[in-house]
């Protein structure tokens, strides 16, 4: 009996290995390019990820990060990568240039961009940008989101100068090389900022004219929207906001467990400033809030024509 028993237990672990092994052969493989690299942006693949909810789909997600920020659309619209993280207007101005790209899912829901001061300067309104150097990074989106805002104080671009910082955004300013800049992230440069005991004052996007738009989304080719793993990775990628926004704490654990480099002060407060700003139902999409967003996209010349949302943004789920 004692033998039996002992076969019965050396059978079911065999079968419990091949199991585990046959699931594993099976699993789909999806490769994912980031927008740059590694940051709290991202903290619901990485949870997702970390806490094993795309092996729960039959995923095998390899998660990467671009030598060039502007690659990833392209790298997905050439067939190259299954998904990127983009950013919403990036996808409007790259649909209207003929690439087959679709969202798939929202990371972050809302603008992170601002219009940065320093908060011992003497801007207190949009109004007293009136002939102050303006900082940049990118040109087009930010210099439109600047002139919006500036139109909403009766002013225009040219009573400003605009400087292009090069990405030194908060050294800029901290230097007083620039008076204000354009394009910073509330969740990263205003703390940034009062980490080196400089505080900034920002002026938030959507309070000036610009309409609500979602800032981190995930794009995938149109021709591969019907694949099953797509699906899977949305279901999967919903779980992991979940868990982070039940368990703030325990997921930045997870976060900086492959990126020691990450847990300093910077990133711990960047995390707890995202944290409201990620989307609960990643694959929803508000065809209003996008065909709003577009329309206002061609008011100010950066697209041509408005398609159909269809074109833009689909649920999967």
């Amino acid at each position: 009996m004692h033998c039996k028993r002992r076969i019965f237990y050396v059978v079911f672990l065999a079968c419990f290995f091949l199991a585990g092994a046959t699931t594993a052969l099976a699993a789909e493989k999806i490769t994912l390019l980031l927008d740059w690299f590694v940051n709290p942006d991202h903290a619901p693949i990485i949870v997702a990820q970390e806490m094993g909810y795309f092996a729960d789909q039959g995923l095998d997600v390899e998660i990467k990060t671009p030598a060039n920020p502007n690659d990833p659309p392209k790298l997905v619209a050439a067939g190259k990568v299954d998904l990127a993280v983009s950013y919403q207007q990036q996808l409007h101005v790259q649909v209207d240039q003929g690439l087959p790209l679709v969202r798939i899912a929202t990371l972050v829901a809302t603008p992170l961009n601002t219009l940065l001061v320093r908060a011992d300067s003497d801007i207190h309104t949009i109004g007293d940008l009136k002939g102050k150097t303006i900082g940049y990074s990118v040109g087009g989106f930010e210099t439109v989101l600047l002139k919006v805002m500036l139109h909403k104080a009766g002013l225009k671009l040219s009573d400003v100068k605009l400087v292009n910082v090069n990405f030194s955004l908060t050294p800029s300013l901290l230097s007083k090389k620039v008076d204000a800049v354009i394009g910073a992230f509330r969740n990263f440069e205003l703390n940034q900022m009062a980490i080196e005991k400089h505080p900034g004052r920002a002026f938030y996007v959507e309070e000036y004219g610009i309409p609500a738009y979602d800032e981190l989304i995930i794009v995938a080719n149109r021709d591969a929207v019907s694949k099953e793993k797509l699906r899977k990775f949305v279901i999967a990628l919903e779980r992991g906001v979940q868990y982070l926004v039940n368990h703030p704490d325990k997921s930045f654990q997870l976060f900086v467990k492959h990126h020691k480099d990450l847990d300093d002060e910077l990133n711990r407060r960047a995390w707890a400033d995202t944290l409201s700003r990620f989307a609960l139902r990643p694959g929803a999409v508000d065809k209003r809030r996008y065909l709003r967003f577009a329309n206002f996209l061609k008011e100010q010349g950066m697209i041509k024509t408005v398609p159909p949302i269809t074109k833009l943004a689909v649920e999967l789920d």
